[in-house]
């Protein structure tokens, strides 16, 4: 990549405010075990990947200082969005998948990929994150009624902006480009077989190669396999991630009650504070929330509190009998 202003790396005033005297700022574009692409106002350079950056965690879209005489990094810089999932395994060392993103596009598409339960699991990591979610549904071209996906989407993610395209299509660099432009930072992020492929190439000018799904279930291979900063036509950057499918939120209650902002505030009016939405008198959710949606909300709320404890934490309370709630009407 050749030299640019950092401003139009994503470069801003909460960033400049951690400037040190003496130290040049770099943006992270890929992350590899022993080394870091990054980029800046001198161009493309290769960092280390030292026991500090390690220590301190660091992602792609992440902005660094160095020290010009060594070039090595010497710390992170605090971020104004991170995107991030918990480890599958654990519930430790949370995965970082991308910092200082403006605008998350959610990718799905219009065939048997489509998700409700996933794509709310999507966006309430984004909300967590503090990125702004847009949902992209691709393939348009090859569904019988697209629009249908849009409205399914709609009823469980109000007030969300979804776009239905082909992502081959040579309108859709046009269609996206406001979220786009100079000094802006996107995320994709989806299953593999979506199109997240297509639509980087078609963002970016890349020429990367896609694979077939399956007919039976629409599911995809992975194309690809690390996550990498791109320079989008438009002006701003593309942060491209491999095909997602276990989605383990960290810490997202916050995003959670955006994403199911309709029944927070429902359950805000139930008559018992502790209302578990199933056989209490005066319920204010149980019977205006569809009965899936409803399951779906419980069950992250759920994961989410199980996984943020700590795994001692867990055990005890799995261990200690759980004494009869006490209900207590709202005063």
């Amino acid at each position: 990549m050749s030299a640019t202003c950092l401003s139009g790396l994503g470069w801003n005033d909460h960033f400049a405010a951690q400037a040190q005297d003496g130290l040049i700022p770099v943006r992270v574009t890929d992350i590899h075990k022993s080394y870091i692409g990054t980029i800046g106002e001198a161009g493309s350079e290769t960092l280390n990947m030292t026991l500090d950056l390690v220590e301190q965690g660091v992602t792609v879209g992440d902005w660094l200082l160095k020290d010009p005489e060594t070039s090595q990094p010497v710390r992170v810089l605090a971020r104004q969005s991170l995107l991030k999932r918990r480890n599958a395994r654990t519930n430790m060392n949370d995965q970082l998948i991308a910092a200082n993103v403006d605008t998350l596009f959610v990718v799905s598409s219009c065939n048997k990929d489509f998700n409700v339960a996933r794509l709310e699991r999507y966006f309430a990591l984004a909300h967590q994150g503090g990125a702004e979610p847009v949902l992209i549904l691709t393939k348009a071209d090859l569904a019988d009624d697209p629009d249908s996906y849009a409205e399914k989407a709609a009823k469980s993610l109000p007030n969300v902006t979804v776009l239905v395209l082909d992502a081959k299509a040579a309108s859709t660099p046009e269609r996206l480009a406001r979220y786009c432009g100079t000094g802006q930072t996107v995320a994709l992020l989806g299953t593999s077989g979506v199109g997240k492929t297509t639509l980087t190439n078609a963002l970016t000018g890349l020429n990367q190669l896609t694979r077939d799904i399956r007919g039976s279930d629409a599911r995809g291979r992975h194309t690809t396999t690390a996550r990498s900063m791109h320079r989008m036509k438009a002006g701003g950057w593309l942060i491209d991630t491999p095909g997602m499918r276990a989605l383990r939120l960290a810490d997202a209650r916050e995003g959670l009650e955006m994403v199911f902002a309709d029944i927070e505030a429902l359950a805000a009016q139930c008559r018992f504070n502790d209302c578990a939405h199933e056989s209490e008198p005066g319920c204010a959710v149980r019977d205006v929330v569809e009965p899936e949606r409803l399951m779906r909300w419980q069950k992250l709320m759920d994961e989410d509190i199980n996984g943020t404890d700590g795994i001692v934490e867990s055990r005890e309370r799995y261990r200690k009998p759980r004494p009869a709630p006490r209900r207590k009407p709202r005063s």
